[in-house]
């Protein structure tokens, strides 16, 4: 398969490795140039990993009572 790069950088990826890789309109690749002078394109991570942990924790008592636990008594001066 081959593609041609346009005046503005753009390439189409035949529709083909496009579908066997289920590559979609809006997709965001990720691009790698290997040792060799090879490029590697990946498809980029669907989300924020900050996003996906948002959430995770289950606090009974509130992010004040876990911060302040965190932080235990205050020292003496």
């Amino acid at each position: 398969m081959k593609s041609r790069v346009t005046e503005r950088g753009q390439v189409t990826i035949p529709k083909r490795l496009r579908q066997r890789l289920g590559i979609r309109p809006g997709e965001v690749l990720d691009f790698t140039e290997g040792p060799d002078g090879s490029v590697v394109a990946r498809k980029a991570a669907a989300g924020d990993p900050v996003d996906a942990a948002y959430g995770v924790l289950d606090l009974p008592e509130g992010t004040d009572a876990l911060i302040a636990d965190l932080r235990g008594e205050p020292d003496s001066l």
